[in-house]
């Protein structure tokens, strides 16, 4: 199936009576057993020495829910939007890019201060706690190469970087299998729909969140703790 995170619980209200048992289930349960582990990796040998104030960057980890939550409970992050990249923008929305024909991944924009946060050290971040780069064109329950993993370069330093992570990984055998992320130059980010922004915080028992996403929250205070800020940088923050 293209679409396992189907189009019957996008724009609905999730805190429904199967979203609350549910959660009550998993309340028994340890919450990181829910899904695959994080892994302990090395940062880059090659990161970018910046200056500047805001800099920005494109990852696609699968769904979009997940890695947009990671990213926003990172300090030095200013903005982390779900959106597509990929594609283009006639095909940008969330129902056409479920058939898995438009080119666009699930994607999030990430905003930084390369200052507080390196681009290197969002990747390692990425690779670590936000998806596992070893599915191609899946991410557990999800299937399709709209959730590939994939990191659009915005700049050449940054493919430079990415490019040499990758095969920085690869050489120490971190992960039991083939890194399969693609690394593509960027050519445009299209926000997603409002009810997609910020979801993780806002349906924190809706059940794909629970069981999917939540545990990534609680590997990244764990691996990275001096990284992690308990209160996310929300997209809507201002309407909240």
């Amino acid at each position: 199936m293209a679409r396992s995170k189907s189009a019957q619980i996008a724009g609905r209200p999730f805190m429904n009576l199967a979203a609350a048992v549910f959660a009550a289930l998993m309340a028994s349960a340890p919450v990181a057993a829910a899904q695959e582990p994080a892994v302990v990796i090395p940062p880059p040998s090659l990161d970018e020495k910046s200056s500047a104030s805001t800099e920005v960057a494109v990852f696609a980890g699968g769904c979009f829910w997940g890695v947009q939550g990671v990213f926003q409970h990172l300090k030095g992050v200013k903005k982390a939007v779900s959106g597509y990249a990929g594609g283009t923008a006639a095909t940008a929305d969330y129902e056409t890019v479920s058939g898995g024909k438009t080119g666009h991944a699930e994607s999030v924009e990430v905003t930084f201060d390369p200052r507080e946060v390196t681009y290197g050290r969002l990747l390692q971040v990425f690779f670590s706690v936000a998806h596992n780069p070893t599915q191609l064109n899946y991410q557990g329950p999800d299937h399709g190469p709209q959730y590939r993993s994939a990191l659009f370069a915005v700049t050449d330093e940054q493919k430079r970087i990415a490019d040499a992570y990758i095969d920085q990984l690869g050489k120490s055998g971190a992960f039991p299998a083939r890194i399969v992320t693609q690394v593509s130059p960027f050519k445009g980010f299209y926000a997603a729909e409002d009810y997609h922004q910020d979801f993780l915080t806002r349906n924190p028992t809706h059940p794909y969140i629970v069981y999917n996403d939540l545990p990534k929250i609680e590997n990244l205070r764990t691996l990275f703790p001096d990284a992690f800020q308990a209160n996310p940088v929300l997209v809507f923050k201002a309407k909240s």
